[in-house]
């Protein structure tokens, strides 16, 4: 079966959506997400947006906190680009409907800028703790009401349509991208998507780790297809480790906000002792990374299951306030925030790393642009500042709608050749699904042992040996069964896993999100530069 339309968008977060909204003013929009509109890493944000909204404050600072915490790679250009775009990026959400937290105690109301780690001013928007899902309501809500665009839910991009794959021709050589197989899991059919321009928007990869805040969608779809597709990824060897998720049996990794730490949140040890002091000049307001290693230090030094993010030093009618989700999910556990510390402990977060795109999320394939998380603008560096992604994510949609815009009205090349539907060969049902879950959970399991907080050349190695061969074992599996999204996934999996694993072995220092025992210093001289890999290529 096929399709066409001028726009395809592969994601619904925040990027997918916001571009979808701009570029539907232009053609005919298709939303393709693998469930439903609202499950996306967007829904599960909970601190909020970064930008530049009050008078004491300014772009200088924004940028330089960024850079600062980007531990020297990121590029300027694209932090002065989001800074600088950020509150026009804020007022178009604003005009799709999104509501922010107001001070109602100023007269007359102002929003209710909070602060996270890494900053040094009140700059975070929110909507209490729920942002994410704030601004995908509101988002979702005026998609669904437009009449150029398509959501078409329940439906996995298993691959890019480009010209070499068509033409089996060298990579790069008159490249284009033409649209994406799509496997409907209702159906089981595998269905051909064209469209003039195609936008990746799949969010990030953190599913490749055991412990996770991410939603299960999150299997860094994206980054393998544009891979495979020819596209060159940078810096994925920074993972980014959220410090504080509650640790509990059954809370399945839940996110506790940043934005506790900003309002005055204390970690301490098991025996309330505060530990961050003596770690960094902004103790419990450090960057992320230096949060969770001295965290991941703690739990190594003392054997303990977890550490503790005390807030009962706050006010309890503030903290009901300002963090009802939390507090009512704590409360579902039995720890009620006002008068107990929570149980946290790290869990992968963000994917710092991506397709690499210039300023206008174009990668290097004509046709094909990248937004979100999914994404290497440079922006952040070695380590994301807090709530700077979703800022990202709007600023970077608007600019690659200008730049898709100017393929819209060139003829697709009269020499292509007829996309063919997709061909299963002789495939057979899979009859043996315990084989797909023990490659998925032993992926995520040797990666979150010897890829995580802290690396050694040894334990990557050991990751680079087992990652080798269970892809070996897929790649015989997935021509010989039909398509499910279990094992869509499980090989996108592999593939970042991969990515990641050779990105780490490559950085021969310890920057930003990457810590190598083997190489515990910085080394400016020889490393302060990108980690891009190619198809057969490293540089």
């Amino acid at each position: 079966m096929a399709h066409q339309t001028d726009f395809l968008v592969i994601g619904s977060g925040v990027a997918g959506l916001s571009y979808a909204l701009q570029a539907a003013e232009h053609g005919t929009v298709a939303i393709v997400t693998k469930r439903s509109c609202e499950e996306s890493n967007t829904h599960y944000a909970q601190g909020g947006i970064a930008s530049v909204w009050d008078d004491g404050d300014s772009f200088e600072s924004h940028i330089r906190d960024t850079l600062v915490a980007g531990a020297g790679l990121c590029r300027r250009d694209a932090v002065e680009v989001t800074v600088s775009e950020g509150p026009a990026a804020i007022k178009r959400l604003i005009d799709w409907g999104v509501r922010f937290s107001h001070d109602t105690q100023k007269q007359p109301p102002q929003y209710d800028l909070g602060r996270e780690g890494g900053h040094s001013h009140r700059r975070i928007l929110h909507a209490k703790d729920m942002t994410g899902a704030e601004i995908e309501h509101a988002l979702i809500s005026a998609v669904s009401s437009h009449p150029n665009i398509k959501v078409v839910e329940h439906h996995v991009a298993v691959d890019l349509v480009t010209r070499h794959r068509l033409r089996r021709s060298e990579f790069g050589k008159g490249d284009r991208c033409l649209g994406a197989y799509v496997l409907n899991t209702q159906t089981g059919q595998i269905e051909t998507w064209m469209a003039r321009v195609t936008l990746l928007a799949t969010g990030g990869s953190g599913k490749v780790y055991l412990y996770t805040s991410n939603p299960d969608v999150a299997t860094g779809d994206g980054v393998a297809m544009a891979f495979r597709a020819g596209a060159a990824v940078a810096n994925m060897e920074f993972i980014q480790f959220h410090p504080t998720c509650l640790y509990h049996a059954n809370a399945k990794s839940f996110l506790i906000s940043e934005a506790l730490r900003g309002e005055g949140g204390i970690l301490r040890r098991r025996d309330g002792t505060p530990f961050m002091q003596g770690v960094h000049p902004m103790a419990d307001l450090a960057p992320r990374d230096i949060v969770a290693r001295a965290i991941d230090r703690e739990l190594k030094q003392t054997g303990d299951d977890c550490v503790f993010l005390d807030m009962t030093h706050k006010d309890g009618d503030f903290i009901l306030e300002r963090f009802p989700t939390i507090f009512q999910r704590c409360m579902s556990f039995g720890i009620d925030i006002r008068t107990m510390p929570i149980p946290i402990v790290p869990a992968a977060h963000y994917q710092c790393g991506g397709v690499l795109t210039n300023l206008y999320g174009e990668t290097g394939i004509p046709g094909l642009f990248v937004c979100g998380e999914v994404a290497c603008t440079g922006l952040h560096g070695a380590n994301r500042l807090a709530s700077n992604s979703l800022l990202e994510a709007v600023v970077f949609s608007q600019r690659a709608l200008s730049a898709g815009l100017n393929l819209l009205g060139q003829p697709l090349d009269t020499e292509d050749p007829d996309v063919p539907p997709w061909v299963t060969g002789f495939a057979s049902n899979p009859d043996e699904a315990v084989v797909i879950s023990q490659s998925w959970d032993e992926i995520r399991r040797f990666m979150w042992n010897y890829v995580g907080i802290v690396r050694s050349n040894g334990r990557l190695m050991r990751a680079q040996r087992r990652i080798a061969l269970v892809q070996t074992e897929i790649r015989e599996d997935y021509w010989k069964y039909y398509l499910t999204r279990d094992l869509v996934e499980l090989r996108n999996l592999a593939t970042v896993a991969s990515l990641i694993i050779e990105s780490a072995l490559s950085r021969q220092e310890s920057r930003g999100l990457h810590y190598n025992a083997d190489y515990p210093e910085t080394d400016d001289v020889n490393w302060c530069r990108e980690t891009v890999l190619r198809r057969g290529v490293r540089s």
